[in-house]
């Protein structure tokens, strides 16, 4: 199991579902969870698509343990937070720290994707100034 054949397919499910709900807030003519809608099709479809994409380009990396740990907390974190937005602008307090919370890890997840994409680029020019990550 590689990191890109977990993102690209969990990408395209939640582009399916932000496409349903954007359809369905259509129907209704009920705009209330639009941001929610949009961070789900932003982090959701579109940045995890892209991440999926940087790794099939680095297939040592796409084969890593820690690729693999950054997409799933992606994953996660992404489902969860859209959950506390949706909460949230429905008007349930409890959506407030949810929201926050996943946003902090999706933060850090990305900070871990910015660490394995630059100890990438290090190891492919040679360089044993940053640290590689482990696979």
């Amino acid at each position: 199991m590689t990191a890109s054949s977990v993102s690209f397919p969990a990408a395209v499910l939640m582009g399916v579902l932000g496409i349903g709900w954007g359809i369905y807030m259509a129907m209704t003519h009920d705009h209330t969870t639009m941001p929610a809608h949009a961070h789900l099709n932003l982090l959701g479809w579109v940045s995890l698509f892209l991440i999926g994409v940087f790794y099939r380009l680095h297939p040592a990396l796409d084969r890593s343990r820690a690729a693999l740990l950054q997409v799933g907390i992606w994953i996660g974190a992404t489902a969860v937070m859209v959950g506390g937005i949706t909460l949230i602008m429905n008007e349930s307090p409890i959506g407030e720290p949810i929201a926050a919370v996943s946003s902090i890890v999706v933060l850090a997840d990305m900070l871990f994707f910015g660490w394995l994409v630059i100890g990438n680029r290090q190891a492919q020019s040679g360089s044993a100034d940053m640290p590689v990550a482990a696979e």
